[in-house]
Formats: C-alpha cells, sequence, structure tokens
C-alpha cells in the first residue's frame, strides 16, 4: 500500500495558478502510475491528469488540456499537478491516486490508493 498526502490547495482568483503536491511513502514510489481526479460538490469524480512511472508519459483530460500538467519527482517520492490559467469551473477537491499497472489512466477503478484530498477554489 502506498500512503499519499497532497497538499498546495487554496482559494486563488480565476486565471490564478496553484501547484498541488502528492507526497507518498510506504512503497517504491517509481513502481506506480500518477494520476490526479476532482470531485466537485454534487458530482462525480472526474479524471484530470496522470503521469506515466518514470514521466515519460503524461495524460490530461480535455477539460484541462493546455492547463494543467502532471509531473513527479522520484527521487522526492512526490507528484505534482501544475495548474494555470485557473477557471472558477476548476473548484473541487483534488486527489492523487496511485496505479501499479499500465493503461485506462483515466478510470479510477484501475487506482488502488488514495490521498485524503485538497481544495481548490477558484473565484471569479
Amino acid at each position: 500500500q502506498v500512503q499519499l498526502l497532497e497538499s498546495g490547495g487554496g482559494l486563488v482568483q480565476a486565471g490564478g495558478s496553484l501547484r498541488l503536491s502528492c507526497a507518498a511513502s510506504g512503497r517504491t514510489f517509481s513502481n506506480y502510475h500518477m494520476g490526479w481526479f476532482r470531485q466537485a460538490p454534487g458530482k462525480e469524480r472526474e479524471f484530470v491528469a496522470a503521469i506515466s512511472r518514470f514521466g515519460g508519459s503524461s495524460y490530461s483530460a480535455d477539460s484541462v488540456e493546455g492547463r494543467f500538467t502532471a509531473s513527479r519527482d522520484n527521487a522526492k517520492n512526490t507528484a505534482y499537478l501544475q495548474m494555470n490559467s485557473l477557471k472558477p469551473e476548476d473548484t473541487a477537491v483534488y486527489y492523487c491516486a496511485a496505479k501499479y499497472y499500465s493503461g485506462r489512466y483515466n478510470s479510477p477503478t484501475g487506482y488502488n490508493d488514495w490521498g485524503q484530498g485538497t481544495q481548490v477554489t477558484v473565484s471569479s
């Protein structure tokens, strides 16, 4: 099991930026693909971005393409989500998640371990 702890959320004005961090412990971090999901009140959890074990491949949802970027530093056991040009509709609780097997990065069902989430609020 991988323990995950997100940080970096907060309140930001539309057009601003935030960088979320996800610190991992418990297992070899580089064995896991990392995903980012978000959940707004009354909505289902949705895929945001993902990055492969060694950072060679990354994926983004259409809604955040060109604005959000997933990255990782395996030496620091940490994954990141850089969020630029934030919009009010990006307001949600953001979760990082770890996945051992490749493929279907946009589906939450393949992720074994989840962080507790961090709130991101974008004001208009």
